[in-house]
């Protein structure tokens, strides 16, 4: 009935369904969600987009798919400066000349790439065999304790010491006052949401919604020649050969009796004493806003271990997963008719322009 049967009505699963109908292939597009657009769905709540899922900012130095984005959204001109709350001292991040002075009250470059190193060379380690290790070696002891640390071990469930040193082969070290965290040419976020953008793409496809295709499968695989799976590729193969690990987030979301509650659209909290990773004001995405109203809609996130019936937000990428999902690959590469893509189908953190520019590549090699 179909050519393509796309599992996930995510970005990845949009991406591909509009360029197959695009060539004359007929699609099918299933979701065990209520919603389409994936982890990176919109909800208007109070006149304010929230992003039910967490924080996401479209970001490329990639001409073709900042092109290709706008053609299914208007995208405002949101610049990420995230601010870092440790035990009530704010910083800026990335780490740059505001963030070095408020740290040791230096005022030159020449004075913050002084001490950097200075405190490098105290710590210095020949070959980092840990995070912490590798923390210290590019950016020194003291913003390793106050905005690496505790962030990183609430984000990993883990001690710095037992992390791979190559999570952080480089930090941002600027020695200018520039607070934008992406070092990309375009970014923003799509005006009215992302759920409108996915909209636009899957225009025109059949889209099913509350479709678990893994519980479903011997009733929907013979529906289409072909199968593109999106879902955790493990899970496709009944974790016959054990559990990728990941990592999940939980979300406390509120709607609030006050027009502004932080000033910023993100601030990290970086000590371990708090439990929460962040915490996301979402109006202060919507660039030129005048707070708008008298509420506001806030969002805390806890990071959690995955397990079974939990949304898997990022794999763990550490040697012992790699390998697991080697012989994953394999037996993904060599499943009839089925194609495996996105985050979850090639265990890799995605930023959403890289989902793009791989969907592209794949639906063109496979339409050609």
């Amino acid at each position: 009935m179909y050519d393509y049967l796309i599992v996930g009505a995510g970005l990845y699963g949009a991406v591909f369904a509009h360029e197959a109908a695009k060539a004359g292939k007929k699609c099918l597009v299933v979701d065990k969600r209520s919603h389409i657009a994936g982890n990176i769905y919109t909800e208007e709540v109070e006149g304010i987009q929230v992003h039910r899922y967490g924080a996401h900012i479209f970001h490329t130095n990639n001409k073709e798919v900042w092109d290709y984005v706008n053609r299914f959204a208007v995208f405002n001109r949101y610049t990420n400066s995230p601010v870092a709350n440790y035990k009530g001292e704010l910083y800026d991040l990335p780490f740059n000349m505001n963030t070095f002075n408020k740290m040791w009250g230096v005022i030159t470059p020449a004075q913050a790439q002084a001490e950097i190193e200075r405190q490098r060379a105290a710590h210095y380690t020949a070959e980092p065999k840990n995070l912490e290790e590798q923390a210290i070696n590019l950016v020194g002891i003291d913003i390793y304790e106050k905005l690496i640390k505790g962030y990183t071990e609430k984000q990993w469930g883990r001690p710095c010491t037992q992390l791979p040193a190559f999570i952080i082969q480089r930090l941002p070290v600027r020695l200018t006052f520039d607070n934008n965290y992406f070092n990309a040419l375009y970014q923003g976020i799509p005006v009215g949401g992302y759920t409108k953008l996915v909209e636009n793409l899957l225009q025109g496809i059949e889209v099913r919604l509350g479709v678990d295709y893994l519980a479903q499968r011997q009733s929907l695989r013979p529906l289409a020649e072909t199968v593109v799976f999106t879902g955790p590729v493990d899970a496709y193969f009944d974790y016959q050969l054990g559990e990728l690990q990941y990592r999940s987030v939980r979300f406390e979301t509120e709607t609030l009796n006050t027009p502004n509650y932080q000033g910023n659209a993100v601030i990290n909290y970086t000590d371990a004493e708090t439990p929460f990773t962040r915490i996301i004001e979402h109006k202060h995405f919507e660039f030129g806003s005048t707070e708008p109203g008298t509420k506001t809609v806030i969002s805390r996130e806890y990071s959690a271990e995955w397990k079974r019936g939990d949304e898997p937000y990022y794999p763990v990428n550490d040697e012992k997963n790699s390998r697991l999902y080697e012989q994953y690959k394999a037996l993904a590469e060599a499943e009839p008719g089925v194609l495996f893509g996105g985050r979850l189908g090639e265990y890799k953190y995605y930023d959403m322009d890289k989902v793009i520019e791989t969907a592209l590549q794949r639906v063109r090699a496979v339409i050609a």
